[in-house]
């Protein structure tokens, strides 16, 4: 039984949903930005901001359609936005 339900929890962790190809794309009237666009703008704005691509641990996204931004940080800690 146990031997199942760790089965169970590694199917959860590693299955079809988690490896699975995703496509998110946020509308606001009438612009539309996918999120993989976001997350490469993201990286190249702070790369010209001095952070090194070897420094991306963890990148915070905020999307906020109404201000038309897209703020964002890097390791908790490097603040920025670029345009929506």
């Amino acid at each position: 039984m146990a031997r199942k339900i760790s089965a169970q929890r590694a199917e959860e962790k590693t299955g079809a949903f988690a490896t699975a190809r995703k496509n998110i794309v946020i509308q606001y009237g009438s612009k539309e930005r996918n999120t993989e666009d976001l997350l490469s703008q993201i990286r190249q704005d702070a790369l010209n901001k001095g952070v090194k691509d070897s420094d991306f641990q963890e990148v915070d996204l905020y999307v906020k359609p109404e201000e038309h931004k897209v703020f964002y940080v890097i390791n908790k800690n490097i603040n920025g936005s670029i345009d929506f």
